[in-house]
């Protein structure tokens, strides 16, 4: 007896079989012949007739055969076969949605050797919590643990740290210091000449700084991400545009630093009325103290990001969970962030002990707040945010400036008001201290939600 006999025959006694499924064709020597209903008859006795396969016919109505054509019979073989495996074939599984994300991500999964690196690198491609609840996972890490443990991996000896710590070297360690030391070179050059060798000396000594400070940022701790150089990207891409537009945000901030306040205050007395001339006490007075501490942090500044990378490494390895790292990772970026603070204040102190100047903490201070926030995000692949938020500043220092030069047109008068009513009240240094220390508080907020990631620091995270 066939399976689906069996089947057929565990529901019960008088059920018949014809009428329970598709007809079964029995064969003849005129042909193959169907079993049809005939005319119910008198009571059968005791004796049950065989049916020709040897097995006892089912009761009921007696039958009678007829002689069907070879494509009838072809049907009915087809429809017995049909119900013989829907009823006894496999039952159809549903997908497996995990082993279509181990395909997409095979490579992220071969090269690590625990789920928190897996972890942290779907982290980067944008899988959170809630994609994981569509996996059947609770989380991100208990996602990752059954990728880490479904892929084959040899028998070799596992490594013993899932990242390596980024190392101190000589050369972006001296690197670091070589703004500052050409800073105070610049400084003390304009300090002893006049007139045209004084132009000449201030020209040769941007020029110097701009390319030793962007030495230093593609070496070392503050060097981006592979691949993010503007003369490496294809014109017009948003990568290239993101790219000068914070170089060019960041050279007016500096200068504004240098210039600015001067600037502002002769524009809100009717001036200016003469060129620059570089000196402390000319037209435009000049703030060489903040600039020359900003160019000197610069070394600080390294060894801030060197910490708080070297940190969040280790805290990678020893962390068993996605939260666990953000909460061991979120007092270490604060405690560089400190960290550098306090150095920069020092740095203005000791310069303005030296050149004799009056310092502005509070614009130089959050002025190197911002630059510090921007690099350390930028360096971790985050691009967009420090673009704005430099844009923003830039712009709103802008905006100061012009403000004041649009008042003096008829009519317009209203316009200088907001800048003059803050510069009454708190000075010139608040319209740089009030623009960068608001850029500075947003990143802030968006590095402690972004650098505390695990993704941030893991070499599978993807740029933005």
């Amino acid at each position: 007896m066939s399976d689906l006999d069996d089947r057929t025959a565990d529901r019960g006694a008088g059920t018949d079989l014809t009428e329970s499924g598709p007809a079964r064709g029995t064969w003849s020597p005129a042909g193959p012949v169907r079993d049809v209903p005939t005319p119910a008859g008198p009571a059968r006795d005791a004796a049950t007739p065989v049916g020709p396969s040897g097995t006892p016919a089912p009761d009921g109505p007696a039958r009678a055969p007829i002689a069907i054509g070879p494509r009838a019979a072809a049907g009915a073989r087809a429809d017995v076969e049909g119900e013989r495996k829907w009823a006894v074939g496999p039952r159809r599984g549903v997908g497996d949605p995990v082993k279509a994300l181990l395909h997409r991500h095979r490579e992220l999964c071969e090269r690590a050797v625990d789920p928190l690196e897996i972890a942290a690198g779907l982290e980067a491609h944008g899988v959170t919590d809630r994609t994981a609840a569509r996996f059947r996972h609770r989380d991100v890490f208990s996602l990752a643990e059954e990728l880490y443990a479904r892929v084959p991996r040899t028998a070799g000896p596992r490594p013993t740290t899932a990242l390596p710590a980024p190392r101190i070297r000589a050369g972006w360690a001296l690197l670091t210091l070589l703004p500052g030391a050409l800073g105070a070179a610049t400084v003390a050059g304009l300090r002893v000449t006049h007139g045209h060798p004084r132009l000449m000396v201030a020209f040769g000594g941007l020029l110097a700084l701009a390319l030793a400070t962007g030495a230093t940022l593609r070496h070392g701790p503050l060097a981006g991400p592979p691949g993010t150089r503007a003369w490496r990207t294809a014109l017009g891409t948003r990568t290239w545009r993101i790219t000068l537009g914070t170089r060019a945000c960041t050279f007016w901030l500096l200068g504004y630093a240098l210039v600015g306040d001067g600037l502002l205050h002769a524009v809100l007395t009717g001036g200016p009325d003469a060129p620059p001339t570089g000196a402390p006490h000319g037209p435009w007075p000049t703030a060489t103290a903040p600039v020359l501490a900003l160019l000197a942090a610069c070394a600080p500044a390294a060894w801030s990001a060197h910490l708080l990378a070297a940190g969040a490494r280790r805290r990678l390895v020893g962390s068993r969970g996605l939260g666990d790292f953000t909460a061991a990772a979120r007092p270490l970026l604060y405690g560089a962030f400190a960290l550098f603070l306090g150095a920069l204040t020092a740095l203005l102190a000791l310069c303005g002990t030296v050149l004799h100047e009056p310092v502005a903490f509070p614009q130089a201070l959050t002025l190197g707040a911002l630059l510090l926030l921007a690099r350390l995000l930028t360096a971790h692949r985050h691009r967009r945010a420090p673009a704005l938020a430099l844009g923003a500043a830039a712009a709103a220092e802008t905006t100061a400036l012009a403000l004041p030069l649009a008042g003096r047109l008829p009519g317009c008068a209203f316009l200088a008001t907001p800048v003059e009513t803050l510069t009454g009240a708190w000075g010139e240094a608040a319209v740089p201290a009030l623009a960068c220390g608001t850029a500075a508080l947003a990143l802030l907020w968006h590095a402690g939600r972004t650098l505390t990631r695990a993704a941030a620091h893991a070499p599978s995270g993807a740029p933005e």
